[in-house]
């Protein structure tokens, strides 16, 4: 079966706008986790985000855009925009149904609905605005990403929370293995807003804490929950032949997927994270030595870690494989995180270093390989990305140099 590779990457991070710089301030441990800015947080238990700094819409889009669209939905125009121009396509130049669009999203536009719900209490419905009917909406990257570069042919949302970018990536997969030429995938999140606030503390997983650098701890024996944050990325996907046929710069191939969901509490089943990752192993067709790296999903949530550990070692042995974690200078960005982990997966790859994992202190309680505080070089060919969902949601991607 013809591979399936990645040829452009579009990023939007707490830490870095594009992939340069992007990737130049994850490999110096720079994170973007501070004190929120976007509303007052003094009143809320959880008062820390990944926020994404002198983003300015109006300078990357057209002004017609601005009125029907969230913040997340800008962010994620942009990184549509960055990924094809990475990957050296223009969409004007290829037939429009060979094109789609296959997006993860958590939450939907919940900063525009939060204005249009203030409008509504303090002035009336004749101060809504129409594009409520559709900015909100979990679809809404796919729609405008699709009209915005006239890609009208298979697109999709799926909605499985922080698992939810690993599988939309499987879902431009399949597309493209049934004939689509080209699909734009991956996820940007962003719910930074009252609204979007009380509804993140409602899984009460959240930490409390105040200083940046002693908040989100995956792995560490401090670790009380995860800081939020916004952001993601988005992949232009293609056939390997595709690819090859005009020149285009491969970042690597997607080479396995799986997902699985865990048993209800209670049961006699144990958590079905460990499943999920041999089942993505068995789709690459690899064995768990070929794997050179480990993108964790770190909910920093001390029973998670543990179960997510236990997958690792389970799987690799002890102390294996190296595992990182470079979301902690992002926060989790719902479900962009695992796409992101994707791009850093390529960049890891292309350049043989391994991202740290910053501010953590790796729990005595873990027998793995974490890679912490500087980056590591090592000759990488194949990463492995985790990413879970609340509510029992787990996802696995393999990715992998191009032959």
């Amino acid at each position: 079966m013809n591979a399936v590779v990645v040829t452009g990457l579009g990023v939007t991070a707490p830490n870095g706008l594009g992939v340069q710089d992007y990737w130049a301030a994850t490999l110096a441990g720079k994170s973007g986790i501070g004190r929120i800015t976007r509303f007052d947080p003094s009143g809320y238990p959880a008062r820390l985000a990944g926020e994404i700094p002198g983003f300015a819409a109006e300078e990357h889009l057209p002004s017609r855009l601005l009125p029907q669209t969230d913040r997340m939905t800008r962010l994620a125009l942009v990184a549509a925009d960055w990924a094809l121009a990475d990957a050296g396509i223009r969409p004007q130049d290829l037939p429009e149904f060979s094109m789609g669009v296959v997006t993860a999203s958590s939450s939907g536009g919940f900063e525009f609905g939060q204005g249009e719900l203030q409008a509504l209490w303090s002035r009336g419905s004749q101060y809504v605005s129409a594009y409520q009917s559709f900015a909100w909406f979990y679809a809404v990257n796919s729609g405008q990403i699709s009209i915005r570069h006239g890609m009208k042919g298979p697109s999709s949302v799926v909605v499985s929370d922080q698992a939810g970018g690993l599988d939309a990536v499987a879902q431009a997969r399949r597309q493209i293995r049934k004939g689509t030429a080209i699909v734009v995938s991956g996820a940007v999140d962003a719910s930074i807003c009252p609204w979007g606030w009380v509804a993140q503390l409602a899984a009460q997983r959240l930490t409390t804490r105040d200083e940046p650098g002693q908040a989100y701890l995956p792995f560490d024996g401090a670790a009380d929950g995860y800081v939020p944050g916004e952001g993601g990325a988005l992949l232009v996907m293609e056939s390997e032949e595709s690819a090859r046929s005009r020149g285009a710069r491969i970042y690597g191939e997607i080479a396995g997927y799986a997902a699985t969901f865990d048993p209800a509490p209670g049961t006699e089943r144990p958590p079905a994270l460990r499943r999920a990752i041999e089942l993505a192993l068995e789709d690459a067709g690899l064995n768990p030595d070929q794997v050179d790296v480990v993108f964790a999903d770190a909910a920093a949530d001390p029973e998670l870690d543990r179960i997510e550990a236990e997958a690792i070692t389970a799987v690799f042995g002890p102390r294996s494989v190296p595992v990182t974690a470079p979301k902690t200078m992002t926060g989790r960005l719902y479900s962009g995180a695992a796409p992101l982990d994707l791009a850093t997966a390529f960049l890891a790859i292309r350049d043989g270093v391994i991202p740290p994992t910053v501010n953590v202190t790796l729990s005595g309680d873990y027998a793995f390989d974490l890679v912490v505080d500087r980056p590591r070089e090592a000759a990488l060919r194949t990463a492995l990305v985790l990413a879970r969902g609340h509510g029992g949601f787990n996802s696995a991607a393999v990715v992998r140099a191009a032959a």
